[in-house]
């Protein structure tokens, strides 16, 4: 069996140095916020390219965390609106609406997944005050365009990169450092994942990133000093050592999974199966590769009784869930035809060649 995902055998590869950081970490005696984290921060922001970055405990508090940080400093206040894309997973959207900020979706494009500038211009009006661009399954999103569309209209810039770590834009900048501040996560599963929860901000704003730093910790940074209403949003000591250890094999992964996007891209001959856009370049890290088929329940479902594993991200839209009933009632048909027909193929940095192989030769034969 052909898994989507094995993440046994991804970090099998550093079990030794896994091992050894644990004793270290054990003999410390200092759990909270200690060495590890802060080299991690330090370690983090300078591969991304930012003066600052802060551990924090997952994706979505990164994201939420950046938000309150600004009504801290008067740069948004309560109730206005941020820009999003509406093909992204919900936590980009929570991250607003926790934040008492109030979410305007924006269609993508059909062919990269991800929004592109002249389309967010059109959503523009005098109430909006921030964009959240989101780097879907790994590819950044017109970074550079977008970019100066929120200078021009002075807005901020935030950057969902949960899932694109390491990618690159045509200027060599790294995920993290083309916007105002960045929300990182490292669950599992990401390109580079702890071995549990954890996430991170860059930024290279050093007021944004104190603020950030006081907000995680009970609103103090001194202790039994608390000068800011905060929350517990720290990253694991633990974690931020793993990730320590990840970090140096970030590069070497993501050219992996790029070449066997490749490979994918030049083999799979199937009229029935839509291949992604890629340009080649490092400006995507194929967190996933995602095909677009129309019955996707027989597509999955031939691909397993080849035992191939496949997933789907997401099989239901931000405004189509439960929980944002609010927006039910939004017309968004390219996001909506998307979450319909995707599908995630197995691409990770542990697939052998044979297996590479396999998928190609199975879904030409579909």
């Amino acid at each position: 069996m052909i898994k989507f995902l094995d993440l046994h055998k991804i970090n099998a590869r550093f079990e030794t140095q896994f091992k050894e950081e644990f004793q270290q970490f054990l003999d410390s005696g200092y759990y909270v916020l200690g060495e590890g984290t802060n080299g991690f921060e330090t370690n983090y922001a300078n591969y991304c390219g930012t003066k600052c970055c802060v551990g924090v405990s997952n994706g979505l508090d990164a994201l939420i965390l950046i938000f309150k940080a600004y009504i801290q400093l008067g740069k948004l206040k309560k109730g206005d609106e941020v820009l999003v894309p509406a093909n992204t997973y919900i936590a980009s959207v929570l991250s607003i609406i926790e934040a008492g900020l109030k979410p305007v979706f924006v269609e993508p494009n059909v062919n990269t997944f991800n929004w592109e500038a002249s389309t967010i211009k059109k959503q523009i009006s005098n109430k909006t005050k921030a964009i959240l661009t989101v780097h879907l399954y790994g590819q950044l999103a017109d970074s550079e365009a977008v970019l100066k569309l929120a200078k021009d209209y002075n807005l901020l810039l935030i950057e969902d990169a949960a899932q694109a770590h390491g990618a690159e834009n045509g200027d060599g900048k790294r995920a993290g450092s083309v916007s105002d501040a960045a929300a990182f996560s490292f669950y599992p599963s990401k390109n580079l994942g702890a071995l549990g929860e954890a996430g991170a901000v860059t930024t290279n704003d050093a007021e944004l990133a104190k603020i950030i730093k006081e907000l995680r910790n009970y609103g103090s940074a001194k202790k039994y000093e608390n000068v800011r209403i905060g929350v517990n949003n720290r990253i694991d000591e633990l974690q931020a050592r793993i990730l320590n250890i990840k970090l140096q094999h970030l590069d070497a992964d993501n050219e992996r999974r790029r070449t066997i996007a490749k490979q994918y891209l030049a083999e799979i001959k199937n009229d029935k199966v839509i291949l992604p856009f890629y340009d080649g370049s490092k400006n995507h890290n194929f967190h996933l590769f995602v095909v677009l088929v129309v019955n996707r329940k027989e597509f999955m479902a031939y691909l397993l009784e080849k035992d191939i594993q496949s997933s789907i991200h997401y099989p239901k839209p931000p405004h189509k869930q439960k929980a944002l009933k609010d927006f039910s009632e939004l017309q968004l048909p390219i996001t909506e035809g998307i979450h319909k027909n995707c599908v995630s193929l197995p691409i990770n940095p542990i697939l052998t060649p044979e297996e590479v192989l396999k998928v190609i030769t199975v879904i030409n034969e579909y």
